[in-house]
């Protein structure tokens, strides 16, 4: 049994906590929303009464935040109160270069530390099936697997500080593109008088199979565990693929990288998140799409 401190109880930090609890792990956590702390409370994770005070013991210190800037503010005041030799692990999607200097922060102050953002969405955290992606050093990720395993089901290695951080980043640009181009292929089947259920049995079992087609579909009917089925209820929220986006074009814009599909992806979602969709599952794309192609040729 650990000592972890949880910062972070919201969506996702929630339901990973709970099942850090259940796995026999002394979990304090943390977290401005009093409705959070309720919750988490009601999961058997400890509230305290600061991040402080939640690290200010813990063997092991877990972020899940929404950005960047809070996830490097909060580590800058955690690392002088926890126990010395404390492992950090950060699980927000943020970006590469803060995430480096959150290692840099961790090392001179006498700090293990792995980020290790995460995928698979808040029925992933539920039933403890996430994937992480882990990026740090050899010991750090060999300390960090043990507890990662109660609230994941795939976890990989991926190189030094700021790698989990580079996959994570690569992975949604990929599931952004594709969920895009998923969508447009049913818009297109359903002027072409083509069947939801055709197109998915189809493809689904030929060369355009990907995972936003066989795990996420965007229409209602042929997966009935998507989020189509239920008004697009994420999931995995629009605003989030957004800010994902982004961060992976701040990465390309910084390494030089040509990324044509990921810009376009970035600004396709950018018109739709200010329509006011950001809180619809991501897949709800389909539907921007649907109505952009309403008035035909």
């Amino acid at each position: 049994m650990a000592r972890i401190a949880f910062i972070g109880l919201g969506n996702m930090g929630a339901p990973m906590a709970a099942n850090l609890v259940k796995a026999g792990h002394a979990v304090q956590g943390a977290d401005p929303a009093p409705a959070a702390c309720a919750n988490a409370a009601a999961s058997g994770v400890t509230i305290a009464g600061s991040a402080e005070a939640a690290a200010r013991d813990a063997e092991i210190v877990v972020t899940m935040l929404p950005d960047g800037a809070l996830a490097g503010a909060l580590t800058a005041r955690l690392l002088p109160v926890a126990p010395r030799g404390a492992l950090f692990i950060d699980s927000s999607t943020i970006d590469v270069e803060t995430a480096r200097s959150m290692h840099d922060a961790a090392a001179q102050a006498g700090m293990r530390s792995v980020d290790a953002p995460v995928s698979g969405g808040i029925v992933g955290a539920t039933a403890g099936t996430l994937t992480f992606m882990l990026g740090g050093s050899d010991e750090s990720i060999q300390a960090a697997e043990p507890i990662l395993a109660a609230m994941g089901r795939t976890i990989v290695p991926c190189g030094g500080p700021g790698a989990g951080q580079a996959a994570k980043l690569c992975n949604n640009m990929i599931l952004g593109i594709s969920m895009i181009a998923v969508s447009e292929a049913f818009v297109l089947a359903e002027k072409l008088g083509l069947s939801h259920e055709a197109l998915y049995r189809v493809a689904s079992t030929s060369s355009g199979q990907c995972w936003a087609l066989t795990s996420n579909c965007p229409v209602p009917g042929p997966l009935p565990t998507s989020p189509a089925n239920r008004d697009y209820r994420p999931g995995f929220a629009s605003t989030l693929m957004l800010k994902d986006l982004r961060l992976a074009q701040q990465a390309a814009a910084m390494t030089g990288a040509d990324t044509a599909l990921g810009r376009m992806a970035e600004a396709i979602y950018e018109r739709f998140v200010a329509a006011g969709a950001g809180g619809r599952d991501f897949s709800a794309i389909v539907t921007a799409l649907r109505e952009r192609s309403a008035a035909g040729p």
